[in-house]
């Protein structure tokens, strides 16, 4: 159950309004508003997030079967959604849940589609996933014109995450601590496009598949469905 007071409830119905649109089959269980608030029901969904089937992965180097087959199946949806004609806007390694019937997209209040009013303007991302073509719009503002390019960079930062256990930004590299920042400072600093990848490498094959996703320009990444189609090809 999701209850929103204040300026949480326009994030709440905000998702009810996606989850009625989307029409998934019982995603969507009740929901409501009050005068006080907004309040929503959704399904539990049994299985790991993209960053719990990671977890032996991070921690000692096995359980890489598992990982590829949680990464390609997380790229499939997301390619699945953008089919649709729907942006996700908040994808995040606890995002995506695995369960027995396939991947499930959970915190959809901030995804749209064309002809859809925007979601309401309050903080919302990671800042280190967010693209640095939509960094310097503030964190209030990512997910306004987040479209599929956005997506597929932060869907590869997420899966860049959930590998190495590090955001994919070298900070320390470009002189920056991001705890001694404002979020909207380090915005500022990501939107130049200057930090650098972090070079610690801890699974060559699968973070050279991401890297176009992170480093080319937004028209030049590839899709959801290429990174899916590459990781396929890879040997876990």
């Amino acid at each position: 159950m999701k209850i929103g007071t204040g300026d949480g409830a326009a994030a709440v119905s905000r998702e009810t309004e996606v989850l009625r649109a989307l029409e998934w089959s019982g995603h969507l269980l009740a929901a409501g508003r009050g005068v006080d608030g907004a309040w929503l029901v959704a399904r539990w969904f049994e299985g790991p997030s993209t960053w719990d089937a990671f977890t032996s992965c991070r921690e000692n180097g096995t359980g890489r079967r598992a990982g590829l087959g949680a990464a390609v199946e997380l790229c499939r949806t997301v390619a699945a959604l953008h089919d649709m004609g729907w942006v996700h806007a908040d994808l995040q390694p606890d995002h995506g849940i695995h369960t027995a019937g396939g991947v499930r997209l959970i915190d959809l209040a901030w995804s749209w589609r064309e002809g859809m009013r925007p979601p309401p303007v309050t903080g919302v991302g990671i800042d280190h996933l967010v693209p640095p073509e939509l960094a310097l719009r503030g964190a209030g503002d990512m997910p306004l014109d987040a479209g599929r390019a956005a997506d597929v960079y932060t869907l590869a930062a997420t899966l860049w995450t959930c590998v190495t256990g590090t955001w994919p930004l070298d900070y320390p590299a470009a002189g920056i601590t991001p705890e001694e920042l404002t979020s909207d400072q380090l915005r500022a600093q990501i939107a130049t496009g200057l930090i650098p990848l972090r070079a610690a490498a801890p699974w060559p094959e699968l973070q050279a598949v991401l890297q176009p996703a992170l480093l080319n320009s937004p028209r030049d990444r590839p899709t959801a469905r290429d990174l899916a189609e590459s990781l396929t090809g890879l040997a876990p």
